[in-house]
């Protein structure tokens, strides 16, 4: 009976859970996600899922918020940007402005042209020289080749020299993706490229907990499309696992309800992400997956974040009650930790800060973060000099401050920096005081709710009440956007469907003269900790029927480990001299033949066999292989009705499980 072992760390928590292949899942845990220091967390939670005598586990698989974050957050080491052919003006590009700071760029002769012929030959002497000079500043060299997709040779051949002249790292445009673009292929390259030391940080620390606990298994990472692959194909591709975390609940949502079309949602204590799933895969976004302003041309789950959890930040914002984005620490959890903020509580005024949040809010410092404590301001050491070990009222910073507007800034980009945490409402003390969920101190969530009920001129159970209504509108929203995205819907028709409509349909009955109604032909499966106290109101609010599978609360970890491994390679033919010749474009060679019947047959062989072999090492047994052919065909009916071939794409796909230890 193989025991599986799956990891998730989520921004609120990391779970795991031991999965028997044969008679299902034999234990869950959920530990506090360390950000500064994602691996204690990580050991924290496989302690915790582990019993004593349990058979050797065959497999452990990881899903993780490092790519994400890193993107999001700007972190990451430097990396040098080798361009084969590109024109200078490409750095005028949004995407290059955004990246370039402290990640050399450098142009260098070569590059080839659509057809894949070489536009210009390649600069081996340039190119020398650009790696030697930049490999002493640089922990990554990353390399796109104009055209790359259609011809990998120059590119290959810088990876070779890179490999030779120093021990750093190198990803290559052309390995990421087989599409056109090459602005925003050359970008996704050195995303990657500074991942990369990030997530051999992971994966060696995650390798040396396994060590400790005599755990000696195959490591799998989940991708941001939901497959796996091994942990060392990650070290070198680390940006193919953004979104990583919400692919992984996908997966899970699909194992543990046995549906194979729906509207998953994930709710999370930091976001709630949603994602459609037909035929029991979730769909894919086939532009490329954006992540804080960042397109890259990676392939992904197709999923919608909302910063709405059950630790959002809960504001008044002139009277109205909003959710999130921001994650904050509950005062439940932070009452139990430091018992000592009850005092602070009790009795207290509500004041606001100059921005609309009211208090209580704390501020407390995160010792584990002081390597970011690197080019602080004189403002930003001001604060921090009045932090003590315990956690201490915003209001109260603000008020020994001679600029406040200035300290409440500070004290945001320092929280951005994960060296100050704060502490505020949120809809976990709101469900604490209602009695639908118990955690922490009960009391410090009350004192939180009675301060902010008085500042509304309501009871506190009332206010929680409301708190917990907008928390069901705001995901109900969420879930509606997301059918009219999935549907195909733009952007600015689905704001105009916004307003009276949809907020009619989401409230409670306000006694107007028309009601109304929406419903979701699709139906709704909810994972993650808080969806069974809101997702049952929002489903009967949509007319859906919905399923809340057990375990919901850990379906991330689940998904980690009973994902598959898949591997994809594109080959393209192209006629060329109006037919006389028909060019293959593989991604290690470019050949050609005279005739299509046998570039057909090469194409098709070489894209199976590649598939195949990347899949297994990927980490795949048992691998399964098939190919679908698309052509492009036109008539001109200026000669005869004669059909013309324009390109032939052939996809092979490779599936198969992990290997499992012995």
């Amino acid at each position: 009976m193989p025991i599986l072992l799956g990891i998730d760390t989520g921004g609120t928590y990391t779970d795991a859970v031991l999965l028997d292949v044969e008679g299902g899942i034999r234990g869950t845990a959920k530990s506090p996600t360390t950000k500064n220091n994602l691996t204690i967390g990580i050991e924290n939670a496989i302690r915790a899922v582990l019993p004593e005598g349990i058979p050797p586990i065959q497999l452990v698989s990881l899903s993780s918020t490092l790519a994400t974050n890193a993107i999001v957050e700007g972190k990451g080491n430097p990396a040098c940007l080798i361009l084969l052919g590109y024109d200078p003006d490409v750095l005028e590009s949004e995407e290059f402005r955004r990246i370039q700071t402290d990640n050399p760029v450098v142009f260098v002769k070569g590059g080839h042209a659509l057809s894949g012929r070489e536009r210009e030959p390649l600069d081996k002497r340039g190119l020398r020289e650009t790696i030697l000079s930049n490999a002493p500043l640089v922990s990554a060299f990353a390399v796109s080749g104009y055209f790359s997709v259609r011809n990998s040779s120059h590119e290959l051949i810088a990876k070779r020299l890179v490999h030779e002249l120093t021990s750093l790292p190198v990803t290559c445009g052309h390995e990421l993706t087989s599409h056109l673009n090459a602005p925003l292929r050359a970008v996704t390259a050195l995303l990657n490229a500074r991942l990369i030391p990030l997530m051999r940080e992971l994966i060696v620390s995650v390798q040396n907990v396994l060590a400790r606990l005599a755990i000696r298994a195959p490591l799998m990472i989940v991708k941001g499309d939901g497959s796996l692959i091994a942990s060392e194909i990650a070290l070198d591709r680390p940006i193919e696992t953004i979104v990583s975390g919400p692919a992984s609940s996908m997966v899970g949502a699909r194992y543990l309800s046995g549906y194979e079309n729906a509207l998953v949602i994930d709710m999370g204590g930091t976001t709630s992400d949603v994602a459609t799933m037909r035929e029991g895969f979730p769909v894919l976004c086939d532009k490329g997956l954006s992540v804080d302003g960042f397109r890259t041309m990676v392939s992904s789950i197709d999923v919608r974040t909302e910063g709405l959890g059950g630790d959002s930040e809960v504001s008044l914002e002139r009277g109205a009650i909003r959710i999130g984005p921001k994650r904050v620490i509950p005062l439940c959890v932070l009452g139990e930790e430091y018992p000592g903020i009850l005092d602070a509580l009790t009795g207290a005024e509500v004041k606001q800060d100059g921005r609309g949040i009211e208090l209580p809010r704390f501020i407390i410092r995160q010792h584990s973060a002081l390597a970011n404590e690197a080019n602080l301001t004189a403002i930003h050491r001001e604060i921090l000099e009045l932090m003590g070990d315990l956690p201490i009222s915003q209001y109260r910073i603000l008020e020994k401050a001679k600029y406040p507007s200035e300290y409440l800034y500070g004290i945001g980009t320092l929280i951005e920096r994960g060296i100050l945490m704060a502490s505020s409402f949120t809809p976990t003390d709101a469900v604490n005081v209602l009695g639908y969920y118990r955690t922490g101190s009960l009391e410090a969530a009350a004192c939180g709710a009675e301060l902010l009920a008085r500042m509304q001129g309501i009871g506190a159970e009332d206010l929680c009440k409301r708190i917990v209504s907008q928390v069901i509108y705001q995901l109900g929203h969420t879930l509606i956007d997301s059918a009219l995205y999935a549907e195909g819907v733009p952007r600015a028709d689905r704001y105009a469907c916004d307003s009276l409509l949809i907020n009619r349909a989401l409230r409670d009955d306000d006694g107007g003269m028309f009601s109304v109604s929406i419903s979701l032909r699709f139906p709704l499966v909810a994972v993650g900790a808080p969806v069974t106290t809101y997702m049952p109101r929002v489903a009967s609010l949509l007319k859906s029927d919905i399923c809340i599978p057990e375990h919901a609360d850990v379906a991330n970890a689940v998904g980690s480990v009973v994902g598959s491994v898949l591997q994809t390679v594109r080959v393209l033919i192209k006629p060329q001299n109006g037919g006389s010749l028909y060019r293959v474009h593989l991604p290690d060679e470019m050949c050609d033949f005279k005739t299509y019947k046998k570039a057909l047959q090469h194409a098709t062989d070489r894209a199976m066999q590649l598939a195949e072999e990347h899949a297994i090492r990927a980490g795949a047994r048992a691998v399964e292989t098939n190919y679908e052919m698309n052509e492009l065909i036109i008539e001109n009916n200026a000669v005869g009705d004669k059909r013309i071939l324009i390109e032939t794409e052939i996809i092979a796909t490779s599936i198969g499980r992990p290997s499992l230890g012995k």
